[in-house]
């Protein structure tokens, strides 16, 4: 056999080899900048939600206590005592109201500041109480420039971040101007203490993230570093302040953000997103504004150092990606040994058979030895290659459509998966877990088992004063539906309690009942589609032990482990087609009662022999059972009542309990 096959068979494979590492290197860059573009997609919702959460976790708060300080700065016994200072019997009645309020405030402080006397009032846990003032304003005295300009200033509310010089306290300043008839009295308000403050809501604690709080000047109020914050700008007008723009070197970057501003204050409550140059590097920004504060929430990103993708993931994907290259070449090489350099051998002994007239396999044509072989059954061999191309290629192109459809659907279910997912992390956490178990502590339980990892029920809980409010909400459908309908539901509610308090239950669902029939007309929204929900109110006076309840659709429920009592709702739903007169109860529970508010997916579950419903006449015969129990082990109990009767059968409705006992 001549030599030089050998080496054209050898320079074959060698080509080939390289074919293949050539065509490697471009599918790994692509690979790559795909991946790249992946992890920005996912930052820039990342940025998005967060942005759009630590609003929410802001807003709450800071509302409140706004709406507390200005309920303080619109007192009559206040506003009375500011008119002649001097009278004793009004200053008494002045400190008695204050002192309420400041109980009521989450720092538990308050300050009044008089324009007549220029005395400055300030009362907290920490310090002695006392009716004499702290100190007197001074209108030289830079320090104290913040009470001056903000009486002259047009707005009557103004949120400062600065530190008092006498009470050695760094806090954000709520500020209400006090007015009577027109004239200016004076100023109320509370301070959330700075360091508090930072470390709930500005210090994430998260790597390559950076919240902070600028005002509608574009100066900066709050920042992870504190060097930044422009103290005391809250208050006055400060040309010398420092701005978010002026930390950035570019001018068209300064415009974009500008503009970004001017939008998302146009549009409170939406999410703006521009890319910038911050702390020497790149960073994505998304913006929100809060009307009600009149404040920016930003979030500075730096996607090379956040954590979008889990890490773990990465490394195991790049490890697995070089270990399919070194499998891919061992691959080749072999392939090339088995399928080419062996069957060339192979074909030309076969071609030496074929001199002697014996059956062989025959090599397909080429220009080496096997050449005069293919060529004499070159006709034959055409036929038999056309045909096995023909049904190959029809193999692979139906192969490869499968597996893109596959793809395609198994990444449209994962983007939906992990989207209800986070849904149902958010819907988690606008549940008033925290402030229930803060305030009401042991003498409380709730159980919230949607049907869907998202669902329609949620509860309510606010406290003032002496009095708490404490509610759940049943919205049409579950799933993804029922769960945006609570977002309704709940901006609904939390527009009735600052506007009206908690006093009113039946008052609430009236003024909710309205909200929602506004927001549903203005979305025209099919009349096949249910938007009513279900409501249930009560506000407990602990003073008093007296409750007030108001329902819709939604029974109250009282035991004593003697007694069971069930005060109904109205027999209409909210935002229902025929308005409802919602009805008041007010009465005085004996001690250790156990109130409860429950949905109707409890008492409706299928369950039994017979496949009915759990009923009425059963639940309050369970409740008297239990309602002498410890509030957990009620929980636990009406969980496992609720397991025993189901048995096999689906849940079929979102279940919601709220009880608690007054002591």
């Amino acid at each position: 056999m001549p030599t030089w096959g050998h080496g054209l068979r050898a320079k074959s494979a060698l080509a080939l080899l390289l074919a293949c590492l050539l065509a490697l290197l471009p599918a790994a860059f692509f690979a790559w900048r795909a991946f790249d573009e992946v992890k920005t997609h996912l930052g820039e919702g990342y940025a998005r939600n967060f942005t759009e959460l630590h609003r929410e976790r802001i807003l709450g708060p800071i509302a409140r206590e706004l709406a507390l300080a200005h309920r303080l700065a619109d007192s009559v016994t206040i506003r009375h005592w500011l008119r002649d200072e001097r009278a004793p019997s009004r200053q008494a009645q002045a400190r008695e109201e204050a002192e309420g309020f400041r109980r009521a405030f989450r720092d538990h402080s308050y300050f009044l500041a008089s324009s007549g006397s220029l005395d400055y009032y300030y009362n907290d846990p920490a310090q002695d109480y006392s009716a004499a003032p702290r100190y007197r304003l001074d209108p030289q005295k830079a320090d104290d420039a913040w009470f001056f300009s903000t009486l002259a200033a047009a707005p009557r509310v103004n949120i400062n971040v600065n530190p008092d010089r006498w009470l050695k306290q760094a806090k954000v300043w709520l500020n209400v101007v006090i007015e009577d008839d027109g004239r200016r009295l004076g100023i109320a308000g509370t301070g959330l203490d700075l360091s508090r403050f930072m470390k709930e809501f500005i210090d994430a604690g998260i790597a390559g993230l950076t919240p902070m709080i600028i005002d509608r000047s574009g100066v900066i109020q709050l920042h992870p570093d504190t060097r930044l914050i422009a103290l005391g700008s809250g208050a006055r007008h400060d040309a010398e302040a420092r701005t978010l723009a002026s930390l950035l070197a570019d001018a068209a970057e300064r415009d974009a953000l500008h503009a970004a501003l001017d939008r998302a204050a146009a549009t409170p409550g939406t999410v703006e997103q521009l890319w910038v140059t911050l702390d020497g590097g790149r960073r994505l920004l998304s913006l929100s504004y809060l009307d009600e504060l009149r404040w920016y929430v930003l979030t500075a990103v730096d996607l090379s150092v956040a954590e979008i993708v889990d890490r773990g993931w990465v490394q195991g994907a790049a490890a697995g990606f070089a270990l399919l290259i070194v499998l891919m070449l061992a691959s080749f090489s072999f392939a090339v040994d088995r399928l080419v350099l062996r069957p060339l051998k192979a074909l030309h002994h076969s071609a030496l058979a074929l001199t002697r007239g014996e059956t062989v396999r025959l090599p397909p044509p080429g220009r080496d030895e096997l050449g005069d072989l293919s060529r004499a059954f070159g006709t034959m061999a055409a036929k038999i290659r056309a045909h096995t191309d023909e049904l190959e290629d029809k193999v692979r192109t139906r192969t490869e459509a499968l597996q893109a459809a596959n793809t395609a659907m198994s990444a449209a279910q994962k983007k939906v998966r992990d989207s209800i997912e986070y849904a149902s992390l958010i819907q988690r956490a606008l549940l008033p877990d925290q402030r229930l178990s803060e305030l009401l502590g042991p003498h409380h339980f709730a159980l919230w088992r949607p049907r869907d990892t998202v669902g329609g029920d949620f509860y309510l809980f606010r406290a003032e004063g002496g009095h708490n409010l404490l509610g759940i909400v049943d919205c049409a459908g579950h799933g993804v539906p029922g769960a945006l309908m609570t977002m309704l539901a709940r901006a609904a509610f939390d527009d009735a309690m600052n506007r009206i308090g908690l006093e009113r239950p039946a008052a609430l669902l009236a003024h909710a009942d309205r909200t929602l029939r506004g927001m549903l007309q203005a979305s025209q929204l099919p009349r096949a589609i249910a938007t009513n929900m279900d409501a249930g109110l009560v506000c407990v006076d602990r003073g008093t032990r007296r409750i007030l309840f108001a329902g819709a659709k939604i029974s109250l429920y009282w035991s004593d482990g003697d007694t069971v009592a069930e005060i109904p709702g109205v027999r209409r739903a909210l935002a229902d087609r025929r308005q409802a007169e919602f009805v008041e109860h007010s009465l005085a529970l004996p001690a250790g009662a156990t109130c409860y508010l429950v949905t109707d997916g409890y008492l409706d579950q299928a369950g039994g022999e017979h496949g009915f419903g759990l009923g009425n006449s059963r639940f309050a015969e369970l409740l008297r059972t239990i309602a002498q129990r410890p509030m957990a082990e009620q929980a636990q109990a009406l969980d496992q009542a609720l397991e025993a009767h189901r048995g096999h059968h689906p849940q079929l409705d979102d279940i919601t309990i709220l009880a608690f006992r007054i002591d």
